[in-house]
């Protein structure tokens, strides 16, 4: 059995999205505001493959590439230059990520939801980012399905 078939949410989520992420202080204030292009695919039967274009207003654009590795029992794992961790599926809906920013250290964990809507048209994300085990930072993601 392969990655599409032991994860069938995920499998759900290929494609292209487009969507705001919007970064919050533990207070609620706006930290930073910017549009996200990605692309999800799983390659094969065991890897999947995130690319993500970020645009700020003023111009600045970032690429990110995140490739992951199927590990077996339902989970993925991945290990870039900027970041490790894994996901899983908690139901039909939802996908639970945990991973850590390299550059920050052991310390600061991120946690993460997606929820993919009934029809695969839309999505919700939430990232909590934890300290030392309290919440400094949100982030709220909303895409669309875009192809």
């Amino acid at each position: 059995m392969g990655l599409r078939t032991e994860m069938p949410l995920l499998a759900r989520h290929e494609g292209a999205w487009a969507g705001e992420y919007v970064h919050l202080d533990r207070d609620g204030a706006v930290l930073d505001r910017h549009r996200v292009e990605m692309t999800c695919a799983i390659v094969g039967d065991a890897a999947y493959h995130q690319t993500n274009r970020y645009t700020w207003a003023d111009g600045r654009v970032e690429v990110h590439e995140f490739p992951g590795v199927y590990l077996g029992g339902g989970r993925c794992g991945f290990n870039t230059d900027r970041l490790r961790g894994e996901f899983w599926e908690l139901d039909d809906t939802t996908i639970y990520l945990t991973w850590r920013y390299k550059a920050e250290g052991e310390n600061l964990r991120l946690f993460e939801l997606i929820v993919l809507s009934d029809d695969g048209a839309s999505r919700s994300r939430v990232w909590q980012w934890l300290r030392d085990g309290v919440c400094v930072r949100r982030t709220l993601i909303d895409e669309k399905r875009v192809g």
